[in-house]
């Protein structure tokens, strides 16, 4: 706890924390709201298409969005990481922030598994099987449970 307790009153995150600028905490979080909407608004794609959502559509052309979903990713878990150092000591102890942090860990595995099973190589087919239509849904589920923990964790306070 002691290390935590001083990177969040590091000059850093006391600038993040208390500056008025727009490019401390407000432009940190909009950074990470709009990383979090590419990473999880494309795999939502590639898991509703899972799912059986827009079946005109083709499959393959959807694995050409998983460096996005990377790009949106990282884009995320950097300012993340900002926004958990400017308050370390409260988000640590949070149930909430476990839960998100669980919720996006097994998230990844998911869309990794999925990016593994339905787009192996050039051999990328219309998933049918119930495994892969679980790990969709699972997706999917997992998204929005890291989303609505990490929302809650502004107004639920343990």
């Amino acid at each position: 706890m002691n290390l935590l307790s001083a990177i969040e009153y590091s000059a850093f995150c006391t600038w993040v924390r208390e500056s008025n600028s727009l490019w401390a905490y407000p432009g940190i979080l909009f950074m990470h709201t709009l990383g979090t909407a590419v990473a999880v608004g494309m795999s939502a794609l590639v898991d509703l298409r899972v799912l059986g959502v827009a079946r005109r559509l083709p499959v393959a052309p959807l694995g050409r969005y998983f460096p996005v979903i990377w790009a949106g990713f990282w884009v995320s878990a950097l300012s993340g990481t900002i926004l958990f150092a400017a308050d370390a000591t409260s988000k640590i102890v949070s149930p909430l922030f476990g839960l998100k942090m669980l919720a996006i860990v097994f998230g990844v595995l998911t869309m990794v598994r999925i990016r593994q099973t339905v787009f192996r190589g050039p051999s990328v087919r219309t998933p049918r099987s119930h495994p892969e239509r679980w790990l969709a849904a699972g997706s999917l589920l997992l998204w929005v449970v890291a989303i609505a923990a990490g929302r809650l964790m502004a107004y639920i306070a343990f």
